[in-house]
């Protein structure tokens, strides 16, 4: 399959099985994380793998939005490890960065055959508190991972997309 129907193909998962993920997998799900680019190689993000009993029962008090996934994977950045840009102080690279890594995590997961979910939905504030993150970095997405549910699908809006007429413009 090539990139361009990879990208196509995969869905957010919203349903997942029990089987664990292989530790070949993860391991080659996170390294393809650690090789993505950031600005200035700064790398100012981590990547939490939470999976113990205790910090799966500490995912289901900051969301609702796990889905039976083995695996969450906890994007943080931090403010005090980000690229500022000296030509305007407001525009930052932290949470554009960590979005790189966690697409380079999500595409890599689904050429191995597993089924991720970019969720938004939960507190960051509590993840911080009840996972002990350092103050300086902000968690910015959770991603569920592990293997689909045979009955798992892809949502209805899943291939309802807007004319390129409304979102690419050639200047």
């Amino acid at each position: 399959m090539d990139f361009c129907e990879l990208a196509r193909e995969r869905y957010s998962v919203r349903k997942f099985d029990s089987r664990p993920i292989e530790d070949e997998k993860l391991q080659k799900v996170l390294e393809t994380g650690l090789i993505a680019p950031t600005a200035k190689n700064y790398q100012p993000f981590s990547i939490y793998v939470i999976r113990s009993e205790d910090a799966m029962a500490k995912i289901k008090e900051v969301t609702n939005c796990s889905y039976g996934a083995p695996i969450v994977l906890m994007f943080t950045y931090d403010l005090a490890e980000e690229w500022l840009n000296p030509l305007d102080p407001s525009c930052t690279s932290g949470q554009q960065d960590t979005s790189i890594v966690a697409t380079h995590v999500m595409l890599q997961a689904a050429e191995l055959g597993l089924g991720t979910c970019w969720v938004n939905m939960f507190d960051p504030t509590l993840a911080a508190e009840l996972f002990d993150i350092p103050e300086t970095e902000i968690p910015l997405l959770l991603m569920p991972i592990g293997y689909a549910a045979e009955d798992a699908a892809p949502s209805v809006n899943h291939t309802t997309k807007r004319p390129a007429e409304e979102l690419v413009f050639y200047l």
